[in-house]
């Protein structure tokens, strides 16, 4: 029996490269786009109002904002401000949503398949909507600071992630440094080279603990632009002769019913492509000490994103060719897999 194909939330009219989802408000953000290149594709940031609707998730458009010549390749959420790593850039976008009064339905006259509309969509994003409506949220945005935090040849800022308390912003991108940032200033309070290379992903902990994973197949934990340690997976976990692994993602997570409990989870994929490729694996670290405590294998699939739900409770992985699989963060067990998309992670992990 074939997998169960999961119902369609959203389809984004441009390449998407960024999802964050706010709970307060009832939002999903979704971000990407063409690039500067002049083939039509626009770019855009897209916030949907999700609901349950007779146990189902619905999503509907309610604001799309354009960022001209930018595709926004990855955003960090922090209340009502928004992160988007745009180029060599970092844009923060402030966002309010409010509830308006009315209601006034508009059937549009095209039958192509999207999310509902609502008002606030950009006028070429209507006419592909099934419906328009006059009630319901409204979004606005404000752009506040912009500022270059990559500086490469070939500049571009890879990843982005605030602080606990929303007061500092990391960045990290393709020429292998560290930058901090306060909010909403923006104005740089770090700098260090973290990595030899791209820096793949980075984490911000308690007490200024920065976690940073990159191409030179290193993790390393910092506290400021101090080295910590470095960690080492493979330490109880399976070793390999002729297979160089690299670190993929690192995300931390709370134990659950212990609230100053802390876990770390790091994600390791093979470095080069293989005919037949080797498993990726999934580690989970003491959040103290930065020991591992266990590694399991989560298949064969390239894992591209790494995902840790608000409680601690799970884990969501996805991979290259759009699958995502579930995993108890305590035991490393896995517990669900979808081969169709990724937006049933949203519903888990929300």
């Amino acid at each position: 029996m074939g997998r169960r194909r999961a119902p369609e939330l959203y389809r984004a009219p441009f390449p998407l490269y960024a999802l964050q989802v706010d709970p307060s408000a009832g939002l999903l953000i979704a971000a990407g786009g063409g690039g500067a290149a002049k083939t039509g594709i626009k770019n855009g940031v897209h916030f949907l109002q999700l609901q349950r609707i007779n146990g189902r998730l619905s999503a509907s458009l309610v604001h799309s904002h354009d960022t001209e010549t930018r595709a926004t390749m990855n955003l960090a959420l922090a209340g009502d401000i928004l992160a988007a790593g745009q180029d060599a850039h970092c844009q923060l976008l402030h966002f309010q949503a409010h509830q308006q009064k009315g209601n006034k339905a508009e059937k549009a006259g095209s039958k192509e398949q999207g999310p509902r509309q609502r008002k606030g969509a950009a006028p070429a994003e209507k006419k592909c909507g099934v419906e328009t409506q006059q009630e319901g949220l409204e979004v606005r945005i404000e752009n506040l600071q912009v500022v270059q935090t990559d500086f490469s040849p070939d500049p571009l800022q890879k990843v982005v992630c605030f602080n606990h308390d929303n007061t500092l912003l990391a960045t990290g991108g393709t020429d292998g440094y560290i930058r901090v940032w306060k909010v909403p200033s923006l104005e740089k309070v770090l700098e260090f080279k973290a990595h030899e290379g791209e820096i793949e992903d980075l984490a911000l902990g308690p007490d200024d603990k920065l976690v940073t994973v990159g191409w030179d197949l290193k993790a390393s934990v910092w506290q400021k632009d101090q080295l910590v340690t470095q960690l080492h997976w493979q330490e109880n976990g399976p070793t390999f002769s002729s297979t160089p692994y690299r670190y993929q993602a690192c995300r931390f997570g709370q134990v659950p019913d212990q609230p100053a409990g802390l876990r770390l989870f790091t994600v390791q994929i093979p470095h080069k492509r293989l005919r037949q490729p080797p498993p990726c694996y999934l580690t989970a670290w003491d959040g103290s000490n930065f020991l591992p405590l266990r590694t399991k294998s989560c298949g064969h699939e390239v894992i591209s994103c790494l995902n840790v739900s608000e409680s601690g409770t799970f884990l969501g992985l996805g991979t290259v060719t759009g699958s995502v699989a579930i995993y108890i963060a305590f035991s490393l067990q896995g517990v669900f897999l979808c081969g169709s998309c990724s937006w049933c992670v949203l519903g888990l992990l929300l």
